[in-house]
């Protein structure tokens, strides 16, 4: 019983572990976004969070590739692709001397990256189903929530003492400890009564199998929207901390704030998810994420940004929702599709980052001198996808009806 119980805390390490090289190689850069601009000889500096979104175009792409594949071949042999993919792009951010070079090696370092992401979560969907998987996803992203809190600051870290360089050097040196570890450490979670004989046609009967579940796509849309208004935070937090506030210095610690309180969430989640269930809590957060953004665009409609105090308690309270909407709605889309959980997993996070992209660029475009366009960006995002989490909330009771 200890073994096993060693074991699954081991797993969920480990798979919060794989994805926190994702983690590092966002949010440990965001510091260094002026000196990469200023190094690479970007014209216009609104172009410098670029660097951040255009990896996100890379794990969209690359778990459309690496998802259906790991339903063929297995997990762990996707995983060492991808990371061969990481290694050769991180060798290009570093060594370019163009910002679009830099782009490329980034949207590549987000393909590569992609490999570890979705296995993450094909290997959990392997091991667990139900609000259990839920909970254990819960358990993952809860650890893989600290990083965050201490990247920017590790970055700020390795700037001062180094270069901006060395950010991407150290992100590299703790992929290769994870990947000595879950190569000695981590079986093979794909069955082989599960694999599916590879063929180009995998891509498209998973395709068309994911988009006959209409649960899943509706939530891997809601996860687009969700994920598309957090990334215009992410995206935009250096600028509006930098620039608006003037606390250059203080950027990190307000950062890793507000992070605590993702995980404070999705450790609440991991503790609530199977007494009360998935859609119970996915509905509560998203009406409290649509509040949060409605009482602040109300109280702020004139434009001007509120103090430092305020803004931080909004957002705090703001990823407080965010956190339990996260791991849900992935583990419900996830959820009927154990058949092919690898080209599903695929497909979720293909739509829902290549949906999120284009979200945080356009809403990114008005965050200049005013807070108030990115709450406006959470309360439509929130209002369409409480729109889209009703339409299948009485979809599903029809059929519960009808049984």
């Amino acid at each position: 019983m200890k073994n096993q119980s060693r074991s699954q805390v081991e797993f969920v390490v480990l798979m919060a572990a794989l994805m926190s090289i994702v983690a590092l190689s966002i949010d440990a850069v965001l510091p260094a976004l002026p000196e990469i601009g200023s190094f690479l000889n970007v014209g216009d500096t609104s172009d410098n969070p670029k660097v951040i979104t255009f990896i996100f175009l890379g794990l969209g792409f690359g778990q459309l590739l690496f998802g259906p594949l790991s339903d063929s071949f297995g997990r762990k042999p996707i995983v060492y692709i991808g990371f061969i993919v990481f290694i050769i792009a991180s060798v290009i951010c570093v060594t370019t001397k163009s910002f679009e070079m830099m782009l490329f090696g980034r949207i590549l370092q987000g393909i590569g990256l992609a490999s570890p992401r979705t296995m993450c979560i094909a290997m959990v969907r392997d091991s667990y189903s139900g609000d259990y998987m839920a909970k254990i996803l819960s358990f993952v992203v809860m650890i893989f929530i600290l990083v965050p809190i201490i990247a920017p600051s590790l970055g700020q870290f390795l700037m001062q003492q180094y270069h901006w360089k060395s950010i991407f050097m150290f992100n590299l040196g703790f992929g290769v400890l994870v990947m000595l570890w879950f190569w000695l450490r981590q079986p093979e979670t794909l069955k082989d009564k599960h694999r599916i004989k590879y063929r180009l046609a995998i891509f498209k009967t998973g395709t068309i199998a994911f988009f006959k579940i209409k649960p899943a796509v509706i939530y891997t849309i809601l996860s687009g929207l969700i994920t598309g208004s957090f990334m215009v935070y992410l995206s935009t937090s250096q600028r509006i901390f930098e620039q608006q506030y003037n606390m250059a210095e203080e950027f990190p610690l307000i950062f890793a704030s507000i992070a605590v309180s993702v995980g404070l969430s999705t450790f609440l989640n991991s503790q609530l998810v199977v007494r009360f269930g998935m859609r119970r809590i996915v509905h509560t957060a998203m009406l409290s994420f649509v509040i949060i953004a409605l009482v602040f665009v109300i109280m702020f409609s004139s434009g001007g940004n509120p103090s430092i105090e305020v803004l931080i308690g909004f957002f705090a309270l703001q990823f407080l929702t965010i956190g339990f909407i996260f791991g849900n709605l992935r583990a419900l889309a996830m959820e009927p599709m154990g058949h092919i959980a690898g080209i599903g997993s695929a497909l979720n996070g293909f739509i829902s980052t290549v949906m999120a992209v284009p979200i945080a660029d356009y809403i990114g475009k008005f965050v200049t001198d005013s807070v108030t366009p990115l709450f406006i960006g959470f309360l439509v995002c929130g209002l369409i996808s409480l729109a889209l989490f009703y339409s299948i909330t009485s979809r599903v009771s029809r059929l519960l009806k009808r049984a």
